[in-house]
């Protein structure tokens, strides 16, 4: 199956369907171990807001710690080779299939996910999604007036464009490689290959890091970055900056995913935090801070900017994929841009 079936499939079952309470063995074990440690990748406060939900609801104290999305994985990694896992949770972006592979990811799902679109649910039962981060074309408002901004791949290649686009120089999914997995699904690989070379002739310019990437555009240095989050866009705009997403088609939508390692001291605990994280009263939660909730019914603050497949689609990224196909969008960056 196509990332574009897999994507029109998820929206298609995006449907309501009953909530599912937490098992009551699960909830009275994880009330007997009395706390649970969550490595995350979330920013603050929304870890805060969690736990203080969380407490509030089971009496189970939350200790959470924030990482970076490299650093997760290889703490998780650490501390299980050791035989000294701490964490009972854990979330990021990636890093989820390679720690798989070394045995340290416990196959469960909680019974919340049972209610989510497939798309959203490890078939192999290891993850579920909570989240969802999403990246686009952005433009400074005051250098190119709304209106008359690119609105589709095709117009990225007008010459009024050349030298006016920047990118980040990192080809992750968050910089070119994502837009170049875009791209592939829009025109197929031949078009697609034939469209990465005309764009190269359009002098994107190469910055360090996708901040910078849009700091560049938010401070007017150039009017369009090809490839940024349009969470991190829309905050901008409510503080009135002169910037904007663009909803090109298709959008790329990286999940975030959380999951147990094996051997956490709180197994149960950490069951029922994961099982929370994907129930209606966590995904509310992720809507009230500005997240992109894997649950239709938990509205964001900005509902403009779900791939709803009919303003605008997504293909949507999981760990695993990420981990088979980055390496061969991150070449085809080395080989056509550099």
């Amino acid at each position: 199956m196509t990332l574009r079936a897999v994507a029109c499939a998820a929206l298609l079952s995006l449907t309501a369907m009953p909530a599912v309470a937490a098992d009551q063995a699960l909830v009275d074990a994880a009330k007997r171990e009395g706390q649970v440690v969550w490595y995350t990748t979330q920013r603050a406060p929304f870890p805060g807001a969690v736990a203080d939900a969380f407490r509030a609801k089971y009496g189970v104290e939350v200790k959470f710690a924030i990482y970076s999305a490299a650093e997760v994985p290889l703490r998780v990694s650490n501390e299980g080779k050791a035989g000294n896992q701490q964490a009972d949770v854990f979330d990021g972006t990636e890093g989820v299939p390679s720690l798989k592979l070394e045995g340290l990811v416990l196959k469960w799902q909680p019974d919340s996910a049972k209610r989510l679109a497939p798309q959203f649910v490890d078939p192999n039962g290891y993850w579920v999604a909570t989240n969802v981060y999403v990246l686009s074309p952005a433009f400074n408002t005051n250098l190119v007036p709304k209106g008359s901004e690119p609105k589709t791949f095709e117009d990225l290649l007008d010459p009024r464009w050349k030298g006016k686009m920047v990118w980040s120089a990192t080809p992750t999914m968050t910089g070119p490689g994502g837009f170049i997995g875009a791209v592939l699904d829009r025109f197929g690989e031949e078009k697609g290959m034939d469209y990465l070379r005309k764009l190269h002739a359009q002098n994107i310019t190469p910055i360090l890091g996708s901040p910078a990437t849009l700091n560049q555009v938010v401070t007017g240095e150039f009017p369009i970055a090809l490839h940024v989050f349009s969470g991190q866009v829309a905050d901008a705009m409510g503080k009135g900056v002169p910037i904007s997403w663009i909803p090109m088609e298709p959008a790329v939508a990286l999940l975030a995913v959380v999951g147990q390692p094996v051997n956490a001291p709180h197994p149960n605990a950490g069951k029922l935090l994961m099982d929370f994280l994907v129930s209606p009263e966590g995904q509310q939660i992720y809507a009230q801070h500005g997240h992109i909730g894997v649950d239709p019914a938990a509205k964001a603050k900005d509902a403009e900017l779900r791939p709803d497949g009919i303003k605008y689609r997504a293909i949507y990224f999981s760990p695993d994929q990420i981990a088979q196909l980055a390496p061969r969008y991150a070449g085809i960056f080395r080989d056509i841009f550099r």
